[in-house]
């Protein structure tokens, strides 16, 4: 409540008040994305999957964010580095991508409410994939064999 007879002459509020109108303010200022339910459903669909994330080495204009052109970015995890160069083609992107260590590894995007594309990388780590919508994207690697796979995922990118 509001009490304008306060020490110094300042107003005093409730701390309900005070962080109803904090809320407010930054609702405003920065409200969240419209889609942000569906970005936390598209991740939480991984839940039940063995996976390791990966964390974002070096961040650029794309990073997470919606970006035109091209872009860099690189992922790491433990043992593993996934190096990916976005294009934007019209309204779809190219995904150019090396792992290091170098294999052929089976790779897999998955972009929200699109589904999923794979290809293998060959023999120096190198994988491209073609077409691949607009929308929250993940990139997984599959590393070894039926017997003892291993799959890392990187955080998601909205192309």
């Amino acid at each position: 409540m509001n009490d304008l007879g306060a020490p110094g002459g300042q107003a005093s509020f409730g701390d309900d008040v005070l962080l109803a109108d904090i809320g407010r303010f930054l609702d405003e200022l920065d409200p969240p994305p419209g889609d942000l339910v569906q970005r936390v459903q598209f991740a939480l669909a991984l839940e039940d999957l063995d996976v390791e994330v990966a964390r974002w080495e070096r961040l650029d204009d794309l990073a997470g964010v919606r970006g035109g052109g091209t872009g860099t970015i690189t992922f790491t995890v433990s043992d593993l580095t996934v190096m990916i160069n976005l294009t934007k083609m019209g309204k779809l992107h190219r995904i150019d991508g090396w792992l290091v260590p170098a294999g052929q590894y089976g790779v897999e995007v998955r972009v929200a409410e699109h589904g999923t594309s794979s290809t293998t990388a060959d023999e120096g780590g190198r994988f491209v994939l073609d077409n691949v919508p607009r929308g929250t994207t993940q990139i997984l690697v599959h590393l070894g064999d039926v017997s003892c796979r291993r799959t890392v995922v990187t955080p998601t990118v909205v192309l």
